[in-house]
């Protein structure tokens, strides 16, 4: 399995500072709100250090009066101004975080086929999933609370040295020891949470394979090497965990300790100071207050740093795929020439799987429009890795697969599927009505369009609402076989130049996959076929036959020449015919 890109922290600073330029405004009036409500927040305890000068120096009850009406009035405005500074935040993050969700979605569906198969569901749904919510909720909840609490501290410590430098001077030894508490604790932070947030997909990945193979290990016995293969998912994802709340108690611990400090400075320091009439009651009221009130912005700054931090990760991950390879290469989107017919050619072509050996070796081939072409072979001989390079989803390690002189891999999505579509036995159906699922190929197609797919496909099934059936786990839920067909109509309606079928009726039974597979004949006649043939009477209904042994191209031509000729291909017919000439085993 492969693992897909994960961002630098450079490239998500960019990223996030993007997304604040395409919201701009939005960004500048909630700092603006923000900063008022900081600033609102600086009156009271001035004003309360006012009061108390006044009443020393025995001032009217008038002038108190005025004083705590102001104050009032301050408070009242600052909880508006913030208040309206939340609503706009928030509005900033949802719209920020659909943004980020877009963009997921996007650079998703333009991986290339293989990319996202080696990547692994659980990989890419967690990204798609966790790490994308998490990003989400901190453009929407984090990153507004960040800036507000950012705003106050800074003004508070303006505040406290404007009052009193020599007692302000205490708040700044708090603040240092925040400082490199943090520097510590983000040096730390970043690689475990990464690791984390890699646990996690790895468990999801572990668990999704187990699910979806919940059959197959009933029928092979596999319950206590899959529970063992949990358990281990498990233990890693618990160790990470652990270490990223190692780092957290730490790093509160040290925080903990750097709010003590400047409060017992102040009290002792204060009262020196005010007994040496250094500085005034009121002065020493308000720097006490003001460090008062430091504690909860600082405290939500560590907070959210920590939370900033597993969803700096989460941003990593999901922004990762910016780097990832993309379907459309550059010659595409540079604008690459178009194909200049339909003519298949295979030169010399080497192709291997990551890690392992060469699974193709040296293979030539060429396939004429409106062929119909049958590959046959033992098992692991290459058949479906030459679907797949025929189709456009792999690039050859060496040598070329083109269609019309342009190589398949070259091409753009909306060009490859113009000129070839992989239908395998491997389909899904989406939530939605049956109407749906099939316009996914043909999206203007009309309802006598659709129902002729069906027909074609042998499509004999009653659905309660025909067209209109919701299909999906909580709907209407096919079996694998009326899945396929599905699919096989989905083929019709794309009316692709080229169509290669990898066991694309394997799910249907001998009789219905024959009629299917010459109903699709029929359907796309002119077109040129490609079967990947595991039940050899479609090797009988093909044109040629090309035989795979250990990937080589072992024998090519029609299948009655081929038996005259005694070699592979007529010891796969014998074999599959059987002694008594029925139907014997299926080419693997």
């Amino acid at each position: 399995m492969s693992t897909l890109p994960i961002a630098t922290p450079r490239q998500v600073r960019r990223a996030a500072v993007a997304l604040v330029r395409a919201d701009g405004r939005a960004f500048a009036a909630v700092l603006a709100l923000n900063a008022a409500a900081a600033l609102l927040g600086l009156a009271g305890p001035w004003l309360l250090g006012r009061i108390i000068d006044l009443v020393a120096a025995g001032a009217t009850t008038a002038d108190v009066d005025r004083l705590g009406l102001l104050l009032l009035g301050c408070a009242v405005v600052q909880i508006l101004t913030g208040r309206q500074a939340r609503y706009l935040a928030h509005r900033f993050g949802e719209r920020s975080a659909a943004a980020v969700r877009e963009q997921l979605l996007d650079r998703v569906l333009a991986l290339p086929a293989a990319t996202a198969e080696r990547a692994g569901t659980g990989d890419l749904t967690a990204r798609g999933t966790a790490d994308s919510t998490a990003v989400g909720e901190t453009l929407r909840d984090a990153a507004p609370e960040l800036f507000v609490a950012g705003a106050q501290i800074l003004f508070i410590l303006g505040a406290i040295l404007t009052v009193s430098p020599l007692l302000g001077g205490c708040g700044l030894i708090g603040i240092l020891g925040i400082v490199l508490g943090a520097r510590w604790y983000l040096r730390r932070s970043r690689p475990a949470y990464l690791a984390d947030r890699a646990a996690n997909a790895g468990l999801a990945e572990t668990l999704s394979a187990t699910a979806n193979g919940a059959r197959t290990v009933d029928a092979l016995g596999l319950r206590q090497q899959r529970l063992a293969a949990g358990r281990a998912a498990v233990a890693a994802a618990y160790r990470t965990r652990m270490r990223t709340l190692d780092l957290r108690l730490r790093f509160f611990a040290a925080i903990n300790l750097s709010y003590t400090v400047p409060t017992v400075l102040v009290l002792p320091l204060g009262a020196v100071l005010v007994a040496h009439h250094t500085v005034t009651l009121g002065a020493a009221v308000s720097t006490a207050l003001y460090l008062q009130r430091l504690v909860d912005p600082l405290d939500n700054v560590v907070i959210l740093l920590e939370s900033l931090q597993s969803s700096t990760a989460a941003y990593a991950r999901v922004e990762g795929l910016a780097a990832a390879p993309a379907t459309v290469p550059a010659q595409a989107r540079a604008g690459g020439a178009e194909p200049a017919d339909g003519r298949i050619e295979v030169r010399g072509v080497h192709h291997a799987y990551p890690d392992g050996p060469d699974v193709l070796h040296g293979l030539d081939l060429e396939l004429t429009p409106g062929e119909r072409l049958a590959v046959v072979g033992p098992s692991g001989s290459g058949k479906s890795t030459l679907g797949r390079l025929l189709a456009g989803v792999d690039r050859p390690r060496s040598g070329s697969v083109t269609v019309g002189g342009v190589p398949l891999a070259d091409l753009s999505p909306d060009r490859l599927r113009r000129q070839v579509v992989l239908v395998t036995q491997e389909h899904h159906v989406f939530l939605g009505t049956l109407r749906d699922n099939l316009r996914i190929a043909a999206p203007g197609a009309d309802d006598a369009a659709l129902a002729a797919a069906l027909d074609a496909v042998g499509w004999q099934h009653d659905l309660p609402a025909g067209l209109d059936t919701e299909l999906g786990p909580a709907a209407t839920r096919l079996d694998g076989a009326r899945a396929q067909q599905v699919a096989l109509a989905r083929v019709i309606l794309a009316d692709p130049h080229t169509l290669v079928l990898d066991e694309a009726t394997a799910l249907l039974d001998p009789a219905t996959a024959r009629h299917t597979e010459r109903a699709l004949a029929a359907t796309l006649a002119g077109r040129t076929v490609i079967a990947i043939a595991h039940r050899l009477h479609t090797a009988h209904d093909a044109d040629r036959v090309a035989v795979l042994t250990h990937g080589r191209l072992t024998d090519l031509g029609p299948h009655e020449d081929l038996l005259a000729a005694r070699g592979s291909y007529a010891a796969l017919w014998h074999t599959w015919q059987g002694p008594d000439g029925g139907r014997g085993p299926e080419s693997g």
